[in-house]
């Protein structure tokens, strides 16, 4: 047995030693790619941060995020500019060398740009060689499979295709009464927690319920009334978020790869897997967690798919039966030649998590942020209550009034303006392509951080970093200097398809609960925007609220 033992250790510690091997062949490889795109940029004069050998500016970048962490303001303050605290490698080089520069991970080239024309020429850009990172896109493979929020060129131009109209204006306006109805158990919730404090005020933690509402639209939109396996799956892709978040998937993920590697001894089965960070820096990480990504992410997919064919033999059942938004995605599919039958599966479940991520969590913490904002501004509660009554009178809002709601929307823009769920734009040069006056070597990443972007004091004034919803009084187009440096749902062809989807769940959120309810922040709550794929509130939102 012992024997046994020995030869074990022999053979995988001779495959660990191949490994590593093949892995520095390309690391190598990689590293030496990344130095020839990074001369090509600074031959055209775009500057950076000098690159180490290897980890290029990785360990200057969590240098800077340790000092801001120790240097953070205090929870209880809010500070609407979070980007010092979630992103401060990126205010630090801004400042030392300008709204562009180059900077490296490891084998991985990166470009920031954070200029308005520049930003304008990247919405116009159509070409499917401006597409998502490859490096984050694997990372974020087990959430988000091949679907329309990580795939390119002609597999994402086809999903677009079939997509994109169950999300026009005219097939949101049907839902609001589904989000209507959805909105009730919410506001019989805050009543009971209401009247249980006396009728007087309760304590309420927002960001939870009203994730609970946008999974209950979301969930009756696309699985018609399977909300309750709907909400197992919310759960364990809230979970596998999670996971996923906390292996800095962002960064320094760029050539890596793994193998997996067995010991036993003494009766105790040991599993590692041997991952390498940037192609060159290896460690062990146990199976465990690996594991667990994987586990949730089949799991996920098995109960999409369960629920799929079901919602499908009812509507075959009865015709009369209402086809929800997956089904006719799915028929969609399955008509698309381009597509296939094969791979009709693939297409409808990986979308589904997509459509569960985008159209659940970016808006429930949109939601939140915006709830928080208005606590801080009484004022513009009142405004908005005063809107709703004119336009919805003793009703809740419906298909037409919503679009009446001009403060609503106001309110809803400045948030969003403040902040931006999504914190990037993202695009890689999947082939050589001409930006501006600039030319991107293939495989340049390049990143426009959103909230820099809209506190730019000369784009839009002085009061950048205020609440003022005012500044949208006569929409986006007079809002500021350079109407495209607006961007909360991305730029060009792959701006968000959920956005109308969004910006109608807001609107009933914030009309239904305004006239309501009137409220403050809670002594409890304490600032701090996280970045976790999306920039959320660290610690939730916890408002004091009381009836009107």
């Amino acid at each position: 047995m012992e024997e046994l033992y020995f030869w074990s250790l022999i053979v995988g510690g001779v495959g660990v030693i191949c490994f590593l091997a093949h892995n520095v062949y390309n690391s190598i490889g990689m590293w030496l790619k990344s130095g020839r795109q990074r001369r090509k940029l600074w031959a055209q004069g775009i500057k950076g941060p000098s690159p180490s050998f290897i980890s290029g500016n990785l360990s200057e970048m969590h240098s800077i995020q340790s000092q801001a962490q120790a240097l953070a303001s205090a929870p209880d303050i809010v500070a609407h500019d979070y980007t010092s605290s979630c992103f401060p490698y990126f205010v630090q080089w801004r400042k030392e060398f300008g709204s562009i520069y180059t900077y490296s991970t490891g084998t991985r080239q990166h470009l920031y740009v954070n200029q308005a024309e520049l930003v304008r020429e990247m919405n116009q850009c159509s070409s499917l060689s401006f597409g998502k990172p490859s490096y984050i896109s694997k990372r974020l493979a087990p959430l988000l499979g091949n679907g329309i929020l990580r795939s390119n060129g002609l597999v994402w131009a086809r999903q677009r295709k079939v997509i994109a109209p169950e999300f026009f204006m005219n097939k949101v306006k049907v839902m609001v009464g589904l989000m209507v109805e959805s909105m009730q158990p919410l506001v019989r919730k805050w009543e009971d927690g209401i009247e249980a404090q006396g009728g007087v005020m309760a304590n309420i933690r927002v960001d939870e319920d009203l994730r609970g509402f946008t999974a209950d639209v979301i969930a009756k939109a696309c699985f018609g009334s399977s909300y309750s396996k709907g909400k197992e799956i919310f759960s364990k892709l809230r979970k596998l978020q999670t996971a996923i978040s906390k292996q800095s998937f962002l960064f320094g993920v760029s050539g890596y790869g793994y193998v997996s590697y067995v010991v036993t001894l003494h009766s105790i089965t040991i599993y590692y897997y041997f991952v390498s960070i940037d192609g060159c820096n290896c460690r062990l990480v146990p199976m465990k967690k690996q594991n667990e990504i994987y586990s949730l992410e089949k799991e996920i997919e098995t109960l999409i798919w369960e629920t799929v064919k079901d919602r499908e033999s009812k509507c075959k059942e009865a015709d009369s039966l209402e086809k929800d938004l997956l089904h006719l995605i799915l028929e969609g599919a399955l008509n698309d030649q381009s597509i296939g039958k094969d791979s009709s599966k693939s297409f409808i479940v990986d979308n589904c998590k997509n459509i569960y991520f985008a159209g659940h969590e970016s808006t429930a913490v949109a939601a939140s942020w915006c709830l928080m904002l208005l606590a801080l501004h009484p004022e513009w509660q009142s405004r908005v209550r005063a809107e709703v009554a004119q336009v919805c009178g003793d009703s809740l809002p419906d298909s037409d009034s919503v679009s009446c709601l001009k403060t609503v929307t106001m309110v809803i823009q400045e948030a969003l303006r403040l902040y931006p769920p999504g914190a990037f734009v993202s695009r890689e040069a999947l082939e050589e392509i001409q930006l501006g006056n600039m030319t991107i070597p293939k495989g340049v990443c390049i990143w426009t951080l959103i909230p820099t972007l809209h506190r730019d004091a000369e784009i839009w004034g002085a009061d950048a970093n205020e609440f003022k919803p005012e500044r949208f009084s006569d929409g986006v187009s007079k809002a500021c200097k350079f109407p495209q440096a607006y961007i909360p749902f991305g730029v060009g062809p792959r701006l968000c398809l959920g956005k109308n989807l969004a910006m109608v769940q807001l609107k009933i959120v914030l009309a239904i609960i305004i006239s309501k309810f009137a409220f403050t922040l809670s002594p409890k709550y304490q600032h701090s925007p996280a970045y976790r794929m999306i920039v959320e509130p660290g610690n939730g939102v916890q408002i004091l609220i009381q009836n009107t």
